[in-house]
């Protein structure tokens, strides 16, 4: 069943640059709104999105807080993609055409949180 989501980022400065900006996403009326925990194993880890009357727009990645293990954000496994924090959460959009993604680590991660949007 479809929720609605909404997602913002808040960026705020201090010190020398003081502010704050909040960058706020398109609404999603057909969001899957979940939350998926998962295990990844050493390699490339290919991630589907939720389906089932829903629509993904986007989705939150949290890796364990006390991860050491490299995370690299891949759209095919043969891709270079690019390595994301070990312990930051990282959100990507999605356009309408992607259906999989990549995730590939250096070692087994236990516990990595998805937050479906």
């Amino acid at each position: 069943m479809a929720a609605t989501s909404t997602r913002t980022t808040t960026i705020t400065f201090t010190s020398d640059v003081t502010g704050t900006h909040t960058l706020s996403a398109a609404s999603n009326a057909a969001s899957p709104a979940s939350v998926e925990i998962k295990s990844l194993v050493s390699g490339a880890n290919t991630i589907t999105l939720p389906t089932g009357g829903s629509t993904v727009t986007g989705c939150t990645i949290v890796p364990p807080a006390s991860n050491t293990v490299s995370i690299t954000l891949k759209g095919v496994s043969g891709d270079t993609g690019f390595r994301l924090h070990n312990t930051d959460p990282t959100t990507v959009s999605f356009h309408s055409t992607i259906t999989t993604f990549v995730l590939t680590t250096g070692d087994a991660i236990t516990g990595i949180r998805l937050f479906w949007s």
